[in-house]
């Protein structure tokens, strides 16, 4: 007699499959809170990290949380002053090198059954908005900005 297998997915009963679940945002938290302790605990012997201090913005989980993306932002970044600017990309590749060690001290921090595998990448979210800042800022947006205002008062 043959069984059918039951799964579970993302398109079933209670889940729209648009975003993540309540518990993938619960655990990237509480992922997000531990590597942020993680960082301010370890001293991470490596050239690229040396004096750079990093912002976990957000961590997303794969639906069975395993796998980690941890969107992170070197403090400084952006800025032309700072030491940072310019070498997001060698800061990224060093926490991905070192991604192994990271998970390992992780896992004492986090109540979970599974400590998931991490992976670093750049949050360019903060240059997505300065660069909106700048488009808000030029001149001829604020004109066509004060020509609408005008319209609505008429």
């Amino acid at each position: 007699m043959s069984r059918k297998q039951h799964t579970r997915n993302a398109s079933g009963p209670g889940h729209s499959g648009t975003g993540p679940s309540q518990r993938q945002l619960r655990a990237g938290e509480l992922i997000r809170h531990a590597l942020v302790d993680v960082f301010r605990e370890e001293d991470i012997h490596d050239e690229a990290l040396r004096g750079v201090s990093v912002t976990v913005t957000e961590v997303r989980l794969s639906p069975d949380l395993k796998h980690a993306t941890c969107f992170v932002e070197p403090l400084g970044a952006g800025v032309e002053a700072a030491e940072t600017t310019g070498h997001e990309s060698e800061i990224i590749k060093a926490l991905n090198a070192h991604a192994k060690f990271l998970r390992g001290r992780l896992g004492s921090k986090l109540d979970m059954k599974f400590t998931p595998d991490l992976r670093f990448r750049h949050d360019e979210s903060f240059d997505a908005a300065s660069h909106m800042d700048r488009l808000f800022a030029d001149p001829r947006v604020q004109a066509d900005l004060a020509r609408h205002d005008d319209e609505d008062e008429a």
